[in-house]
This record gives C-alpha cells, structure tokens and sequence, in this order.
C-alpha cells in the first residue's frame, strides 16, 4: 500500500507555492460519517464539541485526507437564532421551522454571540480541541453557512423567494442580518486559529436565477470572503447543484477555490474559470462513494484527475459534496489510495498506467 510522503500542511504549502508535492491534495469531505470511524450515534454530537472533535480526528487518522472540516449540518446559525432543528437519532438534522414566519417579527432577529449561544460554544470547542490535537499536520477548517442560505433559514426558502419578487428591500435585509451573524461566526472561528470553508446551497442556479443570485447572494458573499481575505486566510466556496451560469460571479467574491457538485463538468469549469481560481470536486458523493464499488470510486477519481489536473489555478480532488454517513470506508480509502498511484506530477501516462490496473 503507498502510504504518503508529506504531511497535508506540508503538501498544501508546496502546492500552493508550484512547488515538488507527493500527490494532488485530496478533501471527500467527510461529515457526519466520522460518526461511524468511533461507533458514535450522529445525535450525540449535539451540544458535545469534544465528541465531535474526536470522531473527526480519528476520522482524519484513518483516512489522512488534508483538511479537518468541523461541520454537522447546516443550521448552527440559524438554531442560535430562533430556527427550530430536529435531531434524529442516527441522521443529519434538518430544519423543521424557520427562525419567524412573520416579516413583522424581522427586528427580533439579532447575530447570535458565539460564546454564548445554540450549539456555537461547542463547535468553537471542537475546533480548538482539533487544532490542539492535529493542528501541526493538517489543516482545521470550521464551516459557515453562507449569508442567502442562511437568510432562508431565518425566513423560510419559499417566503424569502416571494420577498425577492414582492419586497426585493426585506429580502435584503435578512441579507444583511445574515451577513452579520456569519462575520461575527467568522471572527470566531478565525480567532481559535482555523481556516473557513462556505457552503451556499438555496443560492444554487437549480434554486434561484442567476440574476436572482448577483442581487442577493453575491455582494453579501463579497463581504463575507474580504472579511476573512482581511484576516489572511482564505476560503473555498461550495453551492450544490447547477452553478455553470455564476462560475465568473463565484470567481469574483473573492474565494480562493471553488467546490463544485457532481453535476458538474470538471472539463467545463476548468475551461470557463480554471484560470481564475482553483477547483475541487467532484466525485458522486451518492451514485459512486456510496453505492459503488471501489472500483467505481477509482475510476470516478480517475475521470475527474483526467479533467483538471492541468487546471491553472490547481485542482483538489474531492467529493461533489458531504458523503452520506454510511459511505464504506473502503471507498473513502479508494479514494485516497488512487490519488496516491497516481502520484506528481500528474501526467496522462500515469493515469492509464492507474486505470489499467483497475
């Protein structure tokens, strides 16, 4: 088995420079499946920054994957502001209720204080728990819901959609309340010593127009990125589903690397915006990490290397999105262990010396 030759700090310093790397660096963006990695029910995460800590570390020694992502769902905020979450035993929470229903209640809705309120201590534990334990070798990231998204979660998708045609002027101000409470979640996390990773999925083109997403979720993403720019660290920025139409606006908030979804096509995105900004993505993270075989998930890597490695900005192999918990950890392992046979630098050679073997 090839085993690497760099750490990930080591290998994402290098890379970053055009620097001599061992392998591409590689993020499956693991989440609620390092519930699995230490026989941990996904519910005991709540309100438990120390447990979440340990199952990502472990999960990080099992699979040495080159970022920590701190990250359970995507309503943290949103829950220290009002919105209810239901916690299933064994799943991903979900929403059940926006934050208010009413827009006459909008001045109720205040940035929650990290330190204080929902679930924000305890993630602010985890990271410093994380970065205290790996910190040294990998890179920590903690994960803000971006400002539209969460401005829907304040609201509710449905009613934020008609206040964009109805009342363009309170649509953005849950805008700006979200823009809010997401500098100061940054702040916070930036202040433990960890980097940031965005996610902005109701800002989708399968969601809203791209027009829709210039107007209101772009500028206060623009703000969002040049806070954290200001702080000299820089972000990727994930939004699911279709987003070929705001590409060149994705590149202009300032992000540092786009994440994007299986959906796309790396060939594409790396012809459209490649030279602008490095990408990831984007292997299935349901068709091929969880219901494949491992050949399939090498094959997948395979084919998304083949697209984009030679992809100016750089290229970071990873999933299309969050691996559902029950991915097989043999396929987490395929993954990784495809992207080190098929080493650096990266050449079309190599690659079907790689796929021959499959």
């Amino acid at each position: 088995m090839l085993t690497d030759q760099m750490t990930p700090l080591e290998r994402m310093a290098a890379y970053n420079k055009g620097g001599t790397v061992d392998r591409l660096l590689c993020i499956p963006s693991v989440g609620n499946g390092a519930a699995r990695v230490i026989g941990a029910k996904i519910s005991q995460f709540k309100n438990n920054g120390a447990l979440i800590a340990k199952a990502q570390i472990e999960a990080y020694r099992l699979f040495k994957y080159d970022v920590v992502r701190i990250f359970t769902d995507l309503y943290v905020q949103a829950e220290a502001m009002g919105a209810k979450v239901i916690y299933p035993m064994d799943e991903t929470a979900h929403l059940e209720s926006p934050a208010i229903d009413n827009i006459a209640d909008i001045d109720q809705l205040q940035p929650p204080d990290p330190y204080k309120d929902g679930q924000l201590p305890e993630f602010l534990k985890a990271m410093e728990i994380t970065l205290a334990e790996v910190g040294k070798e990998v890179g920590v990231v903690g994960s803000i819901t971006c400002p539209f998204t969460t401005a829907s979660f304040l609201i509710g998708a449905e009613q934020l959609t008609k206040l964009m045609l109805r009342d363009p002027q309170t649509a953005h101000k849950l805008c700006r309340i979200a823009l809010e409470a997401n500098l100061t979640w940054a702040e916070a996390i930036l202040d433990t010593g960890c980097g940031v990773t965005l996610s902005d999925p109701v800002a989708s083109s399968t969601i809203i127009s791209p027009r829709q997403f210039k107007e209101f979720a772009f500028p206060y993403l623009q703000k969002l990125i040049g806070y954290i720019n200001s702080r000299g660290k820089s972000a990727t920025l994930h939004i699911c589903g279709k987003t070929n139409k705001i590409w060149q606006d994705m590149a202009d908030t300032g992000a540092a690397c786009l994440s994007l979804d299986n959906v796309i096509d790396m060939a594409a995105a790396k012809e459209a915006v490649g030279g602008r900004i490095r990408l990831t993505g984007n292997v299935d993270p349901s068709a091929v990490m969880l219901q494949g075989s491992v050949a399939d998930v090498k094959q997948a890597v395979l084919d998304c290397v083949g697209k984009t490695f030679d992809s100016p900005k750089g290229y970071i192999v990873s999933s299309g999105c969050s691996l559902p918990t029950e991915v097989p950890f043999a396929n987490i392992h395929a993954m990784l262990d495809t992207v080190r046979a098929i080493g650096y630098p990266v050449t079309n050679g190599k690659l079907a010396e790689v796929g021959a073997g499959l």
